[in-house]
């Protein structure tokens, strides 16, 4: 007899298919599933509620308080690209002098690296870092001062 092959979600819905029976013991059956009783009562209200695919959903919030406004983000950008040699510290400066609220630094340089207009000389964004190997042991030297140190 070969093997049944039986996707995650047959195995929700055959799950919840059991546990509306009536008389059927919840907690058994998420025992036989292999689940916590948490999650088998997450499908049964997911089933309840009307979404009879019970797949997975995105755990990604669906709201982020502490996200920078898009106006702000809007002003560091005109800023930059009205100086492009400017950082991110004389940015909030600069916002600052003008009477804007404005972020820490740290967050403008995140803005800024975000929307691609940090650029580090000689170093294209993804190379990995060079390391250098001479052919044999102590081919290569590196002389330290320790004046003043006794």
């Amino acid at each position: 007899m070969p093997w049944q092959e039986v996707s995650v979600m047959q195995q929700r819905q055959e799950f919840v298919r059991l546990a509306i029976q009536q008389g059927a013991n919840r907690r058994e059956l998420c025992r036989r599933f292999g689940i916590s009783p948490e999650i088998g009562y997450k499908w049964l209200n997911r089933w309840a509620g009307g979404d009879a695919v019970l797949r997975d959903r995105s755990r990604r919030p669906q709201c982020s308080p502490a996200q920078t406004c898009p106006g702000t983000e809007a002003l560091v950008l005109a800023v930059r690209d009205a100086h492009p040699a400017w950082g991110a510290r004389k940015i909030v400066r600069c916002l600052e002098r003008d009477g804007h609220d404005t972020p820490a630094a740290s967050t403008v340089h995140a803005i800024l690296v975000r929307h691609g207009r940090v650029v580090h000389p000689g170093r294209t964004p993804g190379a990995r870092w060079q390391r250098f190997e001479k052919e044999a042991p102590n081919l290569l030297w590196q002389w330290t001062s320790r004046a003043g140190c006794r």
